[in-house]
């Protein structure tokens, strides 16, 4: 079945359908990982976007039931040049048209990743559809009216419609011994991988959903009689500015003096928190390759990265300091505070897909946790 990836501009892409046939709306961006399409699909971050693989062949060792991110496929849309309808791998249960079917999903392939990309990245992320249902001149029209009327991802709060509505428990059998720290996670998004890290960090963890307020994770009964020993924010989507209430209750962690990690998202509340701003990038930074500096030591990490607002670092208070710069753009990748253990970063350290060079910093934080 035919199919066109139409953006708000008017720039069109034709290609052949995949997963379910119809119309998808979303904000248009690409991600340049060779592999990890399976973690990228069940990242909650990608809720409300077409993702574009930069890819040539996405698929080809299919799906399985252990490495989702999340309980479902999260992205509103995906693209690549090619989709294969067999996979090779002992591990793999279904193929990618299997999933996107299965998920409800709208994908498109046969397109010139190439040129959209090119045209992605020359102006900026755009609105746009995938689908199946507008042929002709006038079906053109009207899907091109219809993507130009959906909201834009700046004023977003999307990380409200992501995460968990009740508190749970993050505690594998192995891990239920009550002298472990305890730790609450704040969900505006969170991926599976980051909670596993925690735990092995020796961390008993609870998660909670993204409006919870500082006074019940501050409750010295809120952790099964004991208060919580630190505080993580997670990664999620949309912007920042527009969880006010959530940037709040982070203003009340950070205040208490017990530590604080921040995580993506997690970073942009935390610098809003302390009276930093943030902006829309361009493009953003998506994928598994991107280099970021650590401002003291020099040393550079390869890192996984997914997000499209940055905190400015002009705007940092003075007892904060930047910590970490992306080399491509210059833009923050973390800071932390002078005065209190508290510290965030823009990229993903816990990986899943991508590289492990900064899986230290959980352990980073668990020390703030255990000296505090």
């Amino acid at each position: 079945m035919k199919a066109v990836l139409l953006l708000e501009d008017g720039r069109a892409f034709e290609g052949t359908s995949a997963g379910t046939p119809g119309t998808a709306f979303g904000e248009v961006v690409f991600n340049t990982a060779l592999s990890g399409y399976q973690e990228t699909l069940t990242d909650p971050s990608y809720r409300g976007q077409i993702v574009v693989m930069t890819a040539s062949h996405v698929g080809n060792y299919g799906l399985n039931d252990e490495d989702g991110e999340s309980s479902r496929i999260q992205v509103a849309g995906f693209v690549a040049r090619h989709f294969p309808e067999t996979f090779s791998n002992p591990r793999g249960k279904r193929s990618i048209h299997e999933a996107l079917s299965e998920a409800g999903v709208v994908g498109i392939h046969g397109v010139d990743t190439r040129a959209l990309v090119r045209h992605l990245r020359s102006g900026g992320v755009l609105r746009g559809a995938i689908s199946t249902a507008h042929e002709g001149a006038e079906g053109r029209a009207a899907l091109l009216e219809a993507i130009r009327a959906q909201p834009e991802m700046a004023g977003a709060a999307l990380a409200l419609e992501v995460g968990t509505r009740v508190p749970y428990a993050f505690e594998p059998a192995v891990h239920a011994d009550a002298a472990r720290p305890r730790v609450a996670a704040i969900d505006y998004g969170i991926k599976t991988n980051i909670l596993k890290l925690l735990t092995e960090e020796g961390f008993a963890v609870t998660v909670f959903p993204a409006e919870t307020s500082a006074a019940t994770l501050l409750d010295p009964g809120a952790a099964d009689g004991r208060p919580f020993a630190g505080f993580f924010l997670s990664n999620g989507p949309g912007d920042p500015a527009a969880l006010t209430g959530c940037v709040q209750e982070v203003k009340g962690l950070v205040e208490s003096g017990r530590p604080v990690f921040g995580i993506c998202l997690g970073h942009q509340l935390l610098g809003l928190a302390v009276g930093a701003s943030t902006f829309k990038l361009k493009f953003g930074h998506r994928g598994v390759n991107h280099p970021v500096k650590d401002v003291e030591s020099g040393a550079v990490s390869i890192t996984s990265q997914n997000h499209g607002f940055a905190v400015d670092p002009t705007t940092l208070p003075a007892n904060a300091e930047l910590t970490h710069v992306n080399l491509n753009d210059g833009t923050c990748e973390g800071f932390r505070l002078k005065d209190r253990p508290v510290f965030a970063v823009q990229y993903h350290p816990e990986s899943a897909p991508g590289p492990h060079d900064s899986s230290a910093l959980f352990a980073a934080f668990s020390r703030d946790v255990r000296q505090s």
